[in-house]
This record gives C-alpha cells, structure tokens and sequence, in this order.
C-alpha cells in the first residue's frame, strides 16, 4: 500500500463552525468579564481574572475541535492560541492582567516579524498557509505579505495604547468589538489584490478573472 493511500486526507471546517471557533473564545471572554461578580459573587476588579479562566478554556475547546476536524493544526490560532494560554496563566498565577493586556501586542509582533524575515530570507509564508485557499503570483503574495506585516504591526500599537489609556473594561470591549471589525474589513480589502494577481492554479498562468483591476 502506497503512502498515498493511507495518508489521512486534510478536511475543512465548514465557514460557520470556523466562525464560531475563531469569535467564540472572544464572546466568552467579554461576557465573563461583564457578568462574572453577578454569576459567581466575585468582587469586580476580580472580573478580568475570571474572564482570563474561561478565555483560556474557551481557546483550548476550539483549538481541539479545529485539529480535530482538519486533521492538522491551524498555524496561526494555535500560536495566538497557546499565547493566551501562556499570558494568561501568568496572569491568573501572579494576578496581574497586565500579562493578558500584553498578549495582542506580542502575537501581533511576532506575526509582523515572522513575515518580514520570511520576506528578508525569500519566505512567502502566507503562501504556505493560503496557497490552498487562492493561487497568487509570487508578487502578489509579496504585497499581501507587506500589507498584513503592516497591519500587524498597527494592531500591536493600537493595543498598546488601549490598554494603557483606557479602562480595563474598556479594553476588552474594543478586543472583541474593535479589532474584529477592523481585521475583517482589512481583510476584505486585500480582496483586490488577490483579484489582481490571480492566477490560474492549473497552468500557472494569470487569470482571466484577475487580467484587469487595480490595487
């Protein structure tokens, strides 16, 4: 029997679950922190503590069902992932929450770095991980590349200067409202360049359907 034949084949989650894997832990998150003293009698400055317990259980749900269902760990929600895990035991073992504030800012810096060095070193590592979902030229996967490294890096500051000048309520509020929205629409944008430099998968040439348009 060849490797082929009993090589377990990838599956994929369908959009809706993956939606629900990905903002879930983020509701669970704010309604923790919102509700916690009225559901187990907390004190509220307790409320950020309880919240980090249940992200922490919550991500650790739909990372299983993610592997699980694919067969394979998804790369980047298994690093922000195991981040949270990481920050936020920290944060729960010493009390601090500046452990937990930290973490988008760390995630999302080391996600800018890993795709500038790959840049730096000739790596297109978002065509590893999306190369299944769009065929782009090389130059095209090296503008998405610049783009979301700069993305990443503005959503580093901007959590710095959230959770340094606001609240902490305020703060998870904007995590679940704010970046959300900011990242899907960024996302959407960047349809314009996947339209651009489309290609055709089967004989790796430019696309009909991304023969025109601008960025």
């Amino acid at each position: 029997m060849s490797e082929t034949a009993v090589k377990p084949r990838r599956r994929h989650m369908g959009q809706g679950l993956k939606v629900a894997t990905e903002v879930g832990p983020l509701g669970v998150f704010f309604l923790v922190n919102s509700q916690s003293h009225n559901i187990f009698g907390n004190a509220e400055p307790q409320n950020i503590f309880w919240a980090t317990g249940a992200f922490m259980i919550a991500i650790a749900i739909s990372l299983a069902v993610a592997i699980s269902i694919e067969r394979r760990p998804p790369v980047m929600p298994l690093v922000s992932g195991v981040l949270v895990l990481i920050m936020g035991g920290l944060t729960l073992y010493l009390q601090d929450e500046l452990f937990i504030k930290l973490k988008p800012t760390i995630v999302n810096s080391m996600f800018a770095a890993a795709l500038l060095a790959g840049l730096a070193f000739g790596q297109l590592f978002l065509k590893y991980i999306f190369g299944a979902a769009f065929s782009l030229s090389d130059k095209g996967w090296r503008v998405l590349t610049w783009r979301w490294a700069g993305f990443f890096v503005f959503l580093a500051i901007v959590n710095e200067i959230v959770w340094r000048s606001f609240s902490t309520d305020l703060w998870v509020s904007f995590k679940v409202f704010g970046i959300m929205p900011i990242t899907i629409a960024f996302a959407l944008w960047q349809m314009r360049v996947v339209y651009r430099y489309q290609m055709d998968p089967e004989t790796g040439e430019k696309s009909v359907e991304g023969s025109g348009g601008g960025s």
